[in-house]
């Protein structure tokens, strides 16, 4: 009896000493935290200067003595009404629509791309998998000239589908799908064979649910690339009225070339989609991230 007796308490002492060392604080614990917490303060000091400076008169931007918490006399909302006052609105909307239809697009011709690759056999797949691969490290520069001919050949030339069709053609969306794909059981697919579920019922039911993470994954990268690709949309759009919001406000930059409030609200409405982007695909993009980094 006093044996029986004295396990419980031997187990509640050990379960008390594990508890002690779970909720133990090292010094390395604290570093590690306070490293994280600069780093954080590192990265977020540009979007809060951003905010901030729009809300700041032409004499706090301009300031020698920075203006940290902007209040009272330097507070204005002259910014945004004279940025309002052009088609900002109408950049910010073409920028949408643009990465939305290419990160769309992308995601679906990747997906379905890649399951190919990844499950089809069929003649030269693995030297169009390599060809693949090789356009990855192709720099979209050397290529540009060619896309301009040809968007002008199709007459979409100074069209947001000029900016939009080179987008969904990324070897790299193709090459992510893949790796994904691969994880796939075959036997699964061969029992919605059995089961007479053809080609895209099998595609739709059973592959997209499986890579959900991997599309979750390349719809934030697709979107971010889009939404980055200056040097593309300065050579395809050249009509004020279907400029993008990076475009945008580098135009305003050459014209008011000192009016740093309207420029920085500028950048803070162009921020606001990229955000609300990622926070909705942030679940898929850190699931996608771990399983193409653990897969094998």
């Amino acid at each position: 009896m006093q044996a029986t007796a004295k396990a419980p308490r031997r187990i509640k002492e050990k379960q008390d000493n594990t508890d002690h060392s779970v909720h133990r604080v090292t010094p390395y614990i604290v570093i590690g935290i306070t490293i994280l917490i600069i780093i954080t303060i590192l990265f977020i000091f540009p979007l809060y200067w951003i905010i901030t400076g729009s809300f700041k008169t032409q004499q706090a931007v301009n300031s020698a003595v920075p203006v940290w918490f902007p209040t009272g006399d330097t507070v204005t909302l002259r910014n945004y009404t004279e940025l309002f006052s052009r088609p900002a609105l109408t950049w910010l909307l073409n920028t949408v629509v643009i990465c939305a239809a290419a990160m769309g697009l992308t995601c679906i011709s990747a997906s379905m791309a890649g399951y190919a690759l990844a499950k089809k056999r069929f003649a030269g797949r693995g030297l169009l998998f390599s060809i693949f691969v090789c356009a990855m490290a192709l720099p979209k520069q050397v290529i540009l000239i060619p896309l301009l001919k040809e968007m002008a050949f199709l007459n979409l030339h100074n069209t947001l589908w000029a900016v939009i069709l080179p987008t969904v053609g990324w070897p790299f969306g193709v090459f992510l799908m893949k790796q994904f794909s691969e994880s796939i059981p075959g036997s699964l697919l061969e029992a919605a064979r059995i089961d007479g579920a053809g080609e895209a019922r099998t595609f739709i039911e059973i592959v997209i649910p499986l890579i959900k993470p991997g599309i979750g994954a390349l719809a934030i990268f697709t979107f971010i690339t889009a939404w980055n690709d200056y040097f593309l949309q300065l050579i395809m759009l050249n009509d004020t009225r279907i400029l993008t919001i990076s475009l945008g406000i580098a135009k305003l930059q050459t014209e008011l070339s000192t009016d740093f409030g309207l420029i920085m609200a500028g950048a803070a409405l162009g921020s606001i989609p990229i955000i609300i982007i990622f926070l909705i695909f942030q679940k898929f993009f850190t699931r996608g991230i771990t399983m193409g980094a653990v897969k094998g």
